[in-house]
């Protein structure tokens, strides 16, 4: 039977790219939030769900993060990078001088700042739910407009390109999680993400507790926090690291963890993205 995947829609996100990268003979159906998609998941109206959780530019996609903190019956089961190439377009016959709006996702358009305020330093810029759903926005205003959409958007949706490779580094990158309810086996290149945090605030209990995992040699590949949303100054501090939480090293390092805080989570074990060939 085929998969059902969910993805932050409409068709053309680049959500939907990397969902089509990681499951290209599953049914893909969209949602409008993250948030949507997690739920479903959980609630099994999808096998798995594709969300976005990093840009290389702009940092941690919060929505994703807090889903994933909050969320029982959530785990991260895999992950895609995609790279990231931003389109400036507009209806059929819309020049550009002619533009008195931008659309897009707030993500992209803080990835193209430089040159919208190089190129269109005066108008203003409006946030859509999704760089497809930008493209929308964009056709239902009652001005002329333009949006900042996936090369995939300009493919199925009836607009003229006004430009092209409009983002501001050309490294950009999205890292994508697949979320289902259980995380992946042991494959020997392995990434595994958790979160944790502190009733108390006490000098060291950050370090204390990732000296656990270089105590045994394990990578972290990055660590951030985000409020706990019940009292200012309080955090929920997020880790990814090297290795499967199955793994020797790992599960030490993970009770050893438990130990110093007060709440631990593992988000998930899963393979660490390679560029398929």
């Amino acid at each position: 039977m085929t998969d059902r995947i969910g993805y932050l829609g409409p068709a053309g996100t680049y959500t939907e790219q990397a969902a089509l990268l990681y499951a290209p003979e599953a049914e893909l159906v969209p949602y409008p939030t993250i948030l949507a998609v997690g739920t479903a998941v959980a609630g099994d109206e999808l096998d798995a769900g594709v969300v976005p959780i990093e840009n290389s530019l702009e940092g941690s996609v919060t929505f994703t993060l807090d889903l994933l903190i909050a969320q029982s019956g959530l785990s991260i089961r895999n992950e895609v990078v995609i790279p990231i190439h931003h389109y400036l377009v507009a209806p059929p016959g819309v020049p550009a001088e002619s533009v008195q709006v931008i659309y897009s996702h707030p993500q992209a358009l803080a990835q193209c700042r430089t040159y919208l305020e190089t190129r269109f330093p005066t108008l203003p810029r409006e946030a859509s739910l999704s760089t497809a759903a930008a493209v929308a926005d964009m056709q239902s205003s009652r001005v002329p407009a333009a949006a900042i959409c996936p090369q995939r958007a300009t493919e199925i949706y009836d607009v003229q390109v006004l430009d092209q490779g409009i983002q501001d580094n050309d490294t950009n990158q999205t890292r994508f999680v697949v979320l289902a309810h259980e995380d992946h086996d042991p494959t020997g290149h392995d990434r595994t993400s958790i979160c944790f945090s502190f009733t108390v605030d006490r000098p060291g209990n950050l370090y204390n507790s990732i000296g656990e995992f270089a105590r045994r040699d394990i990578n972290l590949v990055k660590i951030e926090s985000r409020p706990t949303k019940q009292e200012l100054g309080r955090y929920i501090f997020l880790i990814d690291c090297e290795g499967h939480r199955s793994g020797a090293d790992v599960a030490a390092a993970l009770e050893g963890l438990r130990q110093r805080v007060d709440m631990l989570k593992v988000l998930g074990s899963y393979p660490a993205w390679e560029p398929r060939q």
